[in-house]
């Protein structure tokens, strides 16, 4: 795997944000779990965010990737955590591993539900595979990082009935996205999806990028 700078950039983000600060549990709907506990799992994210910038500095192979990743999941005792809990942790995976381009999906399945039902997740996925007919890539308007919306089913003549304001996983910037017309089943990637901003109130970008930097300033 060559090296990539906007990797390491977005891990050094990764590593700098506050995870686990109190905006991002009530972002969750959530109440922040116990001090103690979020240190211990910034620490955890830091210290597997720093080995995979070292691997990927190293040129390391996807395996050896998925690898310090699978080290750093072996690490969280999953008693410890309750439901919300565990289910922040296996978010912030997948957000690390979507940086490196790595599928952690069956492994976190695994962690969070057992190897039962992991397993049945995998024969379900393999019976019925979801299949993207195109990605639509824009960069946040902030941080750079690639945001990706997957198309899943099309069919003409269906308008474009507004513009998606999202949230990027990676620094929590409003982004307005425009995904066009004959689109019938889309999938959201790496973003937050926030709410739609019709596009019989915002005719045009113009005025939607009015609307955004409103909201941006008001709901701070």
């Amino acid at each position: 795997m060559h090296f990539n700078q906007s990797q390491i950039d977005r891990l050094v983000a990764f590593k700098q944000k506050d995870k686990f600060s109190a905006k991002a549990w009530n972002d969750r709907g959530l109440h922040p779990s116990r001090s103690e506990l979020c240190e211990q799992l910034n620490g955890l994210f830091n210290s597997c965010a720093d080995n995979l910038i070292d691997a990927v500095n190293a040129n390391a192979t996807a395996k050896q990737l998925k690898a310090v990743l699978k080290k750093a999941l072996s690490t969280c005792n999953k008693p410890d955590y309750d439901t919300e809990e565990k289910e922040f942790i296996g978010d912030l995976f997948l957000e690390l591993a979507a940086i490196i381009h790595i599928d952690f999906t069956s492994n976190l399945n695994k962690w969070l539900y057992g190897p039962v039902l992991a397993t049945l997740f995998k024969i379900k996925n393999a019976l019925n595979p979801e299949k993207i007919i195109k990605t639509i890539q824009h960069p946040c308007t902030n941080c750079g990082t690639t945001l990706e919306t997957y198309i899943m089913r099309k069919e003409l003549g269906i308008p474009e009935y507004g513009w998606y304001l999202v949230r990027c996983n990676n620094c929590k910037e409003l982004n307005l996205l425009a995904c066009g017309p004959d689109i019938k089943e889309i999938k959201f990637g790496n973003y937050e999806y926030v709410e739609t901003l019709n596009k019989t109130d915002y005719t045009s970008y113009e005025q939607a990028v009015v609307r955004l930097e409103q909201i941006k300033f008001f709901r701070k």
